[in-house]
């Protein structure tokens, strides 16, 4: 399985809802084993600049690949990219790429 996990923050913080339903759109896109997208609650110690969250699960590279490729993801950053400041992403595959304790 990967999980796939972006963070988002905006330009201007009237703007989380837009975000939130520009990044909306993505949950309807099939290949998806799971989809979230989240206000960040803040309630971090240390640090709390991260203002949307986006949560994904994939069966496989291929299946995360289908996701990227729809029409609706090009939607979803057409409508976001104007209102967000910073996107970091980070894909990993958790059959391969997870240390457990």
């Amino acid at each position: 399985m990967i999980r796939h996990i972006v963070l988002f923050t905006a330009k201007d913080k009237a703007h989380i809802d837009q975000i939130i339903q520009g990044l909306s759109v993505l949950t309807t896109i099939p290949h998806v084993r799971r989809l979230e997208v989240a206000r960040n609650s803040k309630t971090d110690q240390l640090g709390n600049d991260i203002d949307v969250v986006v949560y994904g699960e994939f069966e496989n590279e291929a299946d995360l690949a289908a996701y990227k490729a729809h029409h609706l993801y090009q939607e979803s950053i057409n409508r976001v990219r104007p209102l967000r400041e910073l996107r970091f992403a980070a894909d990993y595959n958790v059959s391969t790429d997870v240390r457990f304790a």
